[in-house]
């Protein structure tokens, strides 16, 4: 036979395919109101493996394997068309729906908010951009912002949970899972970090350099090539760093830090821009203790683990993803501390939360992951 008689014959069996597809999809809307009635999960993996051991059975032994992920396939997208459907309930479920009754809030032009650092801190640059009318304490750490939040003494917190060069602030992410606190917008910062010294020291006298870990990184092509012979000192923050540098009044050290910084303690810029990239950036979060959605939020942040020794299960995980449309902007995985080979998974996507199907996802994710973190959905400035 020639090809385009091949062909022919396959269009045949596709658009059979095809119809036998569409059927079995009306069957399982009559699923997914037997489901409604029962309050039977979605997913059924026993039932699967029945189906898969059945239709096996029918084709030759080369093409078992290739049918076993076709029909995966089509039970991917059946879950995906009855989780978009489904009226469940799950307790994230009910919360979201209770922040979605409230209406979409506007984010006040003043607030009280928790910073990590001193005076001139990123933080608190990213917290400006944010509020008309800032009103910030800093605090020591990342654990002292969320007492702060936790406590009521603040509103709302401000943290870095990315950066382009170093990528993700994983204290700030452990962080947000034990205190079960949420995002309720984002901001992307331009970072331009420089170094400062006091007024009298030159470059040849500098014998140590002070940042953020997070900047020591960002600037670290940059710090081998010009201090090869120094040391290189993390603090707890950029800011700090400046600051150490003015109260110790000393000739011989520098900080890796913010213009503003150099502004605020009377510090001289050495260099600008030191950073390895001029495509640099953090992200940083606003956190509040309770659930809320406010204007324009369009993205939404999770973290969860797959099941262990599962083959195929971030495959899986993805499709879900994919058949409902949706868009993935970030994927990123670390192991869990204290567990042999197991990995939390960081979900960052785009969509609306107020749509059902999305709702769903959620829900379902929820119950059928062991550990499941709804971060919060949120707008992001850029």
């Amino acid at each position: 036979m020639d090809l385009e008689n091949v062909r022919g014959r396959i269009d045949k069996i596709d658009d059979e395919i095809a119809k036998l597809y569409d059927e079995r999809m009306e069957l399982v809307g009559q699923v997914i109101e037997a489901k409604k009635q029962s309050g039977k999960a979605v997913n059924d993996p026993e039932r699967e493996k029945k189906i898969l051991l059945r239709v096996a059975e029918k084709v030759k032994e080369e093409n078992k394997v290739y049918l076993k992920r076709v029909f995966e396939s089509i039970f991917e997208t059946s879950k995906a068309y009855q989780t978009k459907n489904m009226d469940k309930h799950t307790e994230i479920g009910d919360k979201i729906a209770a922040a979605i009754e409230k209406g979409d809030m506007t984010l006040p032009a003043g607030a009280k908010v928790a910073c990590q650092g001193v005076n001139g801190a990123y933080s608190g640059i990213a917290a400006d951009r944010l509020f008309e009318l800032a009103d910030i304490t800093y605090f020591k750490n990342f654990d002292g912002v969320f007492q702060a939040v936790e406590k009521g003494f603040c509103k709302f917190g401000v943290l870095p949970i990315e950066n382009s060069s170093a990528g993700s602030v994983n204290q700030v992410y452990d962080l947000m899972k034990e205190h079960k606190f949420y995002i309720v917008e984002s901001i992307r910062l331009a970072v331009s970090h420089c170094l400062v010294v006091n007024k009298e020291t030159k470059f040849e006298d500098i014998k140590e350099v002070y940042s953020h870990q997070q900047a020591l990184t960002q600037c670290k092509r940059y710090l081998e090539e010009k201090f090869k012979n120094a040391k290189i000192v993390a603090v707890e923050n950029t800011a700090v760093a400046a600051k150490m540098v003015y109260e110790s009044g000393r000739k011989d050290i520098a900080a890796i830090s913010s213009r503003e910084c150099a502004e605020l303690y009377g510090l001289k810029l050495l260099e600008t821009s030191v950073q390895d990239s001029d495509n640099n950036y953090t992200r940083f979060i606003l956190i509040a203790k309770n659930l809320e959605f406010y204007k324009g939020a369009n993205k939404i942040s999770i973290m969860t683990t797959l099941p262990q020794n599962a083959p195929g299960s971030l495959n899986k995980l993805l499709s879900k993803f994919s058949n409902l449309g949706i868009n993935l902007t970030k994927l990123e995985s670390r192991p869990i501390v204290g567990s042999s080979f197991e990995f939390m998974f960081y979900f960052d996507f785009e969509c609306d939360i107020k749509d059902k199907g999305v709702q769903n996802l959620i829900g379902e994710l929820d119950d059928s992951t062991e550990q499941f973190t709804f971060l919060g959905a949120y707008k992001e400035r850029v």
